[in-house]
C-alpha cells in the first residue's frame, strides 16, 4: 500500500481568513504578510475568475481572498462567501480546490484552521529547544513525523515563505535567549529560508549548516549581508556543503577560510576549528572628528628604475661621459674644448646629511674613517665665485652674478678651483644612474644628461654624492669640440655637491622612505605583482610593516575595508595571539 501523500483537502469556507487573522493576533506573521488561495495563479488576482465585472453589494467589507493575502480595500468583485452563498459554480470550485498542490500552505493541512495552528507550531518549537544548553534543534525538518501528521509544511521546504519566519519568530520569545541553532541536513539549496534570522535573533552565537546543499557565496548574504548580518555569531558549520567541499577539493581552503572570515568579523570557530588569523575584527570607528591622520608609508608608490636612455644612441652618452669624468679628475683644462663659447657652469653645495645617511650613521661610522677629515669651505667659498644655492643667498646682486660663470674659460677656471676629485665609474658603475633624453630648446633639440653618483675627495678620501646636469647640443662641424674628438658640446653645466649617502638610493626596485626600512624579495615583488591596484601597494604596504603573509594581509585589509590605517591598528590588537606561521621567513625581505 502506497504511503499517503497529504494533498490540500477542502477547507471550511471561511476558515483561511480565521487562521490569518489568528496569527496575526499571535504575533507569529506580519499585519503585510500573504497567505495565497489554493487557486492562486502567477499573473492573476487570487481567486478570481475570467474577466467579470460587478457591483459588489457590500462595498463597505472587505473580501475574504483579500482577508487572506492582507489586502483589505475595496473592490469591484464579490466576495468570495458571497458568491459560494449565492450559488456560483466557480467559486465553490475554487473552495473545494482542483488537482494542483498548495505551494505555501503555512498552517494546517486540512485540519480546521483556527488558532490552533499557533499552539501547534509553538509546541513543535517546543519539542525542539533544549532551554539549558540554549539549543533550538532544527534538523531533518523535512523528515519530522510530528509535522507531518499534523499536516504541517516543513520550514525547510522549498514552498514555505512564512514558516522560517514563524519559527524564528516563536524562538526570538523563548527564555532563556536562544545561543545556537543546527540547520543541518535539510537539504537546503538556498539560503532564503534564512532571510529573518538575523532579525528575529541578532544575538545568535553558534550556528550548524552541515549537511545542506548551498553552493554559492550569495546564499550565505541571507546571514552575512548588510541587511541580515549575525553580527555575533562566534561559531559556524558548513561541513557538508559543496560551497566548502568544492574549495578544499581545489585546494582552496585558505581562500574559502579568509572569505568565510570577512564575511563574519566576530567569528571565531570555523568547521569545528579556530580560525587562525584570530579574527582581525574591524576596529569600531573612532567618536572623534580629527581628520584621519596621513597614510605614512614604507616605500614609494613607485619602484625606482634602472638608468634611462631614450631618443638617443646610447653610445654618444657613454662616450661623452666615459670621456669627460677622467679629464676632470685629472686635467680639468682639457675640458675647454667641449664647452660652448656661450656655455654657463655654475655649482652650489648642500652641507645637510641626509636623513638615510644619519640614521645610518655613514659620517661618524668606523667603516667611513675618512668622512671626518671632508671640509665645507672649499666648497662653499670656492671655485672663483663660491656656491651659487640661491635659496641661502643673501647681499648683493653681485654675488649672484658671480657665482654663474659664463663661457667656457670662465667655466674651467672655476672648476679649476674646487677641491680635486676621483670618479671611480668604470670600477664601479652601479655606484651611479645615468638619464639622458632629449628636450626641446626653442627651435632646437638638444639632450638632457642627468648623473646621480659618488667621488672620493681628494686628498683626504672622503665620499662625497653629487648631482650633475648636462645639456648638450651636437658640435657643429669644425668647432672646436668637433675638432677635439667631440661628438657633442657643452651648452649648460650645473653641479650640486652633497654629503654622502649610500647609492642603494638608486639601485632598482622599492625605494625605502627610511633607512632601515624592508623592502620586499624578488619573490614577494612577484606574488604582489598579480594583485590590481592600489590593493598591490596597500598589501605591500602592510607587509613591510608587519611581516605578515600574503593571505593573512589580505585579510587583516578586507576586513578593515581596505582601509590601510584600521588594517595596522587592527594588527596591534590581535598581534599577540596570531600564530608563527602568519608572517613571512625573513628570506621574503631585503635587508
Amino acid at each position: 500500500m502506497s504511503q499517503p501523500t497529504f494533498s490540500s483537502p477542502t477547507p471550511a469556507p471561511g476558515s483561511r481568513a480565521i487562521a490569518a487573522n489568528a496569527l496575526r493576533k499571535a504575533g507569529l506573521i506580519d499585519q503585510d504578510a500573504k497567505m495565497r488561495d489554493i487557486s492562486d495563479k502567477p499573473g492573476r488576482k487570487s481567486g478570481a475568475t475570467k474577466q467579470t465585472t460587478r457591483s459588489r453589494t457590500h462595498p463597505h467589507k472587505p473580501r475574504a481572498i483579500d482577508v487572506l493575502t492582507g489586502k483589505d480595500q475595496h473592490g469591484s468583485s464579490k466576495s468570495l462567501t458571497a458568491r459560494v452563498a449565492a450559488g456560483d459554480p466557480a467559486a465553490q470550485r475554487l473552495l473545494k480546490g482542483g488537482t494542483r498542490n498548495r505551494r505555501n500552505a503555512i498552517s494546517l493541512n486540512g485540519a480546521p484552521l483556527t488558532e490552533k495552528v499557533v499552539d501547534l507550531w509553538k509546541e513543535w518549537v517546543n519539542r525542539r529547544w533544549n532551554a539549558d544548553a540554549k539549543f533550538l534543534n532544527l534538523e531533518r525538518m523535512n523528515e519530522d513525523e510530528w509535522l507531518k501528521r499534523h499536516r504541517l509544511l516543513s520550514p525547510a521546504s522549498p514552498d514555505a515563505v512564512k514558516e522560517p519566519q514563524v519559527v524564528f519568530k516563536i524562538a526570538s520569545k523563548l527564555k532563556p535567549e536562544v545561543e545556537t541553532i543546527s540547520l543541518a541536513h535539510n537539504n537546503l539549496v538556498t539560503g532564503r529560508m534564512m532571510s529573518t534570522l538575523a532579525h528575529y535573533l541578532p544575538k545568535l552565537a553558534n550556528l550548524s549548516l552541515e549537511g545542506n546543499r548551498l553552493a554559492g557565496w550569495k546564499e550565505l548574504d541571507f546571514i552575512s549581508g548588510k541587511r541580515g548580518r549575525l553580527s555575533q555569531l562566534r561559531e559556524l558549520v558548513l561541513v557538508g556543503n559543496p560551497i566548502r567541499d568544492l574549495e578544499y577539493k581545489n585546494n582552496r581552503a585558505q581562500q574559502y577560510k579568509s572569505e568565510i572570515a570577512r564575511r563574519f568579523p566576530s567569528l571565531e570557530i570555523l568547521d569545528g576549528e579556530p580560525i587562525a588569523r584570530v579574527g582581525f575584527d574591524a576596529p569600531a570607528p573612532s567618536a572623534s572628528t580629527s581628520t584621519r591622520p596621513h597614510t605614512m608609508l614604507s616605500s614609494f608608490a613607485f619602484p625606482m628604475e634602472p638608468s634611462l636612455i631614450a631618443g638617443v644612441d646610447g653610445s654618444i652618452v657613454s662616450n661623452f661621459l666615459g670621456r669627460y669624468f677622467p679629464l676632470y679628475d685629472n686635467q680639468r683644462g682639457a675640458l675647454l674644448d667641449v664647452y660652448a663659447p656661450d656655455a654657463t657652469f655654475s655649482f652650489s653645495a648642500n652641507t645637510a646629511i641626509p636623513p638615510r645617511a644619519r640614521i645610518e650613521g655613514i659620517h661618524v661610522s668606523k667603516e667611513f674613517p675618512n668622512q671626518r677629515k671632508l671640509e665645507w669651505a672649499p666648497w662653499l667659498s670656492g671655485g672663483l665665485g663660491g656656491s651659487r644655492n640661491l635659496g641661502r643667498m643673501t647681499g648683493s646682486l653681485q654675488k649672484v652674478t658671480q657665482s654663474l660663470h659664463l663661457g667656457g674659460e670662465q667655466a674651467v677656471k672655476a672648476m679649476a678651483n674646487l677641491p680635486a676629485t676621483r670618479h671611480d665609474i668604470a670600477g664601479s658603475p652601479e655606484k651611479f644612474s645615468v638619464d639622458a633624453f632629449p628636450i626641446i630648446q626653442g627651435e632646437k633639440t638638444n639632450l638632457l644628461v642627468t648623473v646621480h653618483g659618488q667621488f672620493n675627495e681628494l686628498p683626504s678620501e672622503g665620499i662625497r654624492s653629487f648631482d650633475r646636469s648636462f645639456v648638450l647640443a651636437i658640435a657643429p662641424e669644425g668647432s672646436r669640440a668637433k675638432q677635439s674628438g667631440w661628438d657633442v658640446m657643452i651648452l649648460s653645466d650645473q653641479l650640486v655637491i652633497r654629503a654622502y649617502s649610500s647609492h642603494e638610493a638608486w639601485r632598482p626596485g622599492p625605494m625605502r622612505v627610511q633607512a632601515g626600512d624592508l623592502l620586499p624579495s624578488p619573490a614577494l615583488t612577484q606574488a604582489l605583482a598579480a594583485l590590481p591596484e592600489p590593493q598591490r601597494h596597500l598589501m605591500q604596504d602592510l607587509i613591510l610593516r608587519t611581516r605578515l603573509n600574503l593571505q593573512y594581509a589580505e585579510d587583516c585589509l578586507k576586513t578593515n575595508d581596505w582601509d590601510l590605517q584600521r588594517a595596522l591598528a587592527n594588527f596591534e590588537q590581535v598581534k599577540a595571539n596570531l600564530p608563527a606561521d602568519a608572517y613571512l621567513p625573513q628570506d621574503a625581505f631585503l635587508s
